[in-house]
């Protein structure tokens, strides 16, 4: 009894156990494109709060804490942001000017499916400067934001980017460009131009990368409980003994690489905008996927074909992770590079997963405590799922968010409890079966 339960606790750790240790899920992303005209240069911002951090931004906003936005106030908070920026050109201070803002609804924000988009402009100083200077600094909500920015190729031909500098978390970016005219441009001296592939803007997007699987609870939720069965033999209608070592990697494996080539078509596609689904019933279909995989991790209902099942999901899960990539206003061809990059890093966060789980799921499958671990980890995903099914297909307000979130946080600490569990479970059924043999 004692090792069941102690199985039925390591379970629910399990399926929890998102490593929140590689990034705070209460961060705020702010990503600003500019744009480079011959008067002035216009601004794009997308500013994306994590679920954690949305209460927050969500109390700033809404200042008659009412539970909605009026226009007013969406105008204050666009206001504000503006507010928390410093813009110089050519060291002469410069006022960004709003010109549109659009900010969803509080429940969009809490549930992570929402952004805020502002518009803004600064109109250059008066000067014949060739070699000009921007900088901007962004000090919103800095305790709690990372930062992002760019500038699109220029499509006045007297435009040229020079260089673009940012501080480690491109909350100070400095950009050089010049303004040239007919006789300088036709003389053949064109500046070399630093674009999206630039060496920091790929560890940036390596890191979101990172991040977006750190946060996405539900993701990982899908290939954890997939990869629960994959350590057995199914005998029938149920799990039965355990597989060797050399099956289960293999089929661990192939469930990992299914997921990845399936979530990695669509991410292509979608971020360079051949695809193009709603959120809505991507959330939905993704809630839907960890359903199905965990009533196969209770009963098997496609046994051996967990990675068909993995690459039909990752389908899925790929036109989720494409909006991220689309939310930051690159260029089509910038993407190429942005793709590879934000993939690597959805890749890399993966395999760190898996690695920290995979030791206790082969240890722990040897076990007869395994049965009530899987069970157990299986159930909890089942509630989880039927609740974001709720909230995304119904509009139903819960809190499973803020349940997975919160265990979430201590990721690291759940995975060490769980290789404890998996040991503990291994003496005591080695010590039980050394007992069996005396008698």
């Amino acid at each position: 009894m004692k090792t069941k339960l102690a199985a039925c606790t390591a379970a629910v750790l399990l399926v929890c156990s998102i490593p929140a240790w590689a990034h705070r899920i209460d961060e705020y992303l702010q990503a600003t494109i500019l744009s480079l005209e011959p008067n002035q240069v216009q601004a794009s911002m997308r500013l994306i709060p994590g679920v954690m951090v949305a209460p927050s931004v969500i109390a700033t906003i809404d200042d008659n804490h009412d539970g909605s936005f009026s226009e007013n106030e969406k105008r204050a908070y666009a206001d504000q942001v503006l507010a928390d920026l410093s813009l110089s050109i050519d060291g002469q201070a410069v006022k960004p000017q709003l010109d549109s803002w659009d900010i969803p609804d509080a429940s969009h924000l809490r549930d992570g499916l929402g952004e805020i988009h502002l518009e803004y402009h600064v109109d250059l100083p008066p000067g014949t400067a060739v070699n000009r200077t921007l900088v901007l600094a962004n000090r919103h909500l800095s305790g709690s934001s990372v930062y992002l920015v760019n500038v699109e190729v220029p499509q006045d031909r007297t435009l040229h980017v020079v260089d673009q500098k940012r501080n480690p978390r491109q909350s100070v970016y400095e950009l050089d460009y010049q303004q040239v005219g007919t006789a300088t441009e036709s003389s053949g001296r064109w500046p070399r131009t630093r674009a999206w592939w630039d060496g920091l803007q790929l560890s940036s997007l390596f890191h979101l990368g990172m991040r977006h699987i750190a946060e996405g609870t539900d993701h990982l939720l899908f290939l954890l409980v997939l990869l629960l069965p994959a350590p057995l033999l199914a005998v029938g209608p149920r799990w039965a003994a355990p597989a060797t070592v050399r099956q289960s990697l293999l089929h661990i494996l192939g469930i990992v690489t299914a997921f990845t080539i399936g979530h990695s078509l669509t991410l292509t596609l979608a971020a360079m905008n051949f695809v193009h689904v709603p959120s809505r019933p991507v959330e939905v279909l993704i809630a839907v996927s960890i359903l199905v995989s965990a009533v196969h991790a209770l009963r098997p209902i496609f046994p051996g074909k967990e990675a068909w099942i993995a690459a039909f999901f990752g389908l899925i899960h790929g036109l989720a992770f494409a909006s991220t990539l689309n939310r930051l206003g690159m260029s089509r061809w910038d993407r190429v590079a942005g793709i590879l990059s934000f993939n690597l890093g959805i890749e890399t966060m993966q395999l760190l997963v898996v690695a920290l789980v995979l030791p206790s799921l082969l240890v722990m499958s040897r076990t007869s405590a395994y049965a009530a671990f899987r069970i157990a980890g299986a159930v909890f995903a089942c509630i989880a799922s039927a609740m974001w099914i709720a909230e995304r297909l119904f509009r139903v307000q819960t809190h499973v968010d803020t349940v997975v979130n919160l265990i979430a946080q201590r990721g690291l600490m759940c995975s060490g409890i769980l290789f404890a569990a998996s040991g503990i479970a291994l003496l005591l059924f080695a010590r039980r079966s050394e007992e069996g043999v005396k008698s």
